[in-house]
């Protein structure tokens, strides 16, 4: 790519915004002006930093509606203080109702991760990945086409994310504390626009395993 063809892509993204701004002129329902004062979302979305699974679209929600985090394959880390960072602020500052993590089918994170190929430093945070197939392994091995497995291997990952959620102080202590907080487990076929729910919800502590739930 030249020099032109450079200048001329990032004036696209200023003529955009030049089309928003006007779209935002002419809103007279006057939440443009409310959001400029703050915002008050119920839901925190924790997805894929892909750029085809835009969280506002694909849940119908409007600007100031939805607290967004993206990552590489939605992990939810223990030790990633960036997530935390979000996740303490969305619980505790917003008092978001909803956490929904969201994975996607065809997510080239997941599908990396069943590979032995390296690729630089990610490599790193695909073990993250590389660990739930671990625990799912013979699951996983049993499926003989190659994009059934990464599919099934993208469900189990928003399930083990969903359930490292839970185990976090932060959700710990909310509930403990008796907010109204439920967190879930969601795949986006790109394809269709479909959100699946993975019937992977979780609203107490009372079904995690003892040495989890914190008292």
């Amino acid at each position: 790519m030249g020099q032109k063809e450079l200048e001329l892509g990032f004036n696209q993204i200023l003529e955009g915004n030049k089309d928003w701004m006007d779209f935002v002129s002419k809103d007279e329902s006057g939440r443009f002006q409310q959001l400029a004062k703050g915002q008050a979302p119920e839901v925190l979305w924790i997805g894929c930093a892909d750029s085809r699974v835009p969280a506002n679209e694909l849940t119908g929600k409007k600007p100031g509606e939805v607290f967004v985090h993206r990552n590489i394959a939605n992990m939810c880390v223990h030790s990633d203080m960036s997530m935390l960072a979000v996740l303490d602020y969305a619980v505790n500052v917003l008092k978001v109702k909803h956490i929904i993590v969201a994975g996607h089918y065809g997510c080239g994170g997941v599908a990396a991760s069943l590979s032995s190929q390296q690729y630089g430093i990610i490599d790193n945070w695909l073990c993250h990945i590389k660990d739930v197939y671990r625990l799912h392994a013979a699951e996983i091995d049993a499926i003989e086409n190659h994009d059934d497995k990464v599919n099934r291997l993208i469900e189990l990952n928003v399930k083990e994310q969903v359930f490292n959620l839970t185990t976090t102080s932060i959700v710990q202590n909310a509930w403990k504390n008796g907010a109204e907080l439920a967190v879930h487990g969601m795949v986006i076929n790109i394809g269709t626009g479909q959100l699946i729910d993975l019937d992977t919800t979780f609203d107490s502590n009372e079904n995690l395993g003892q040495v989890f739930a914190y008292k």
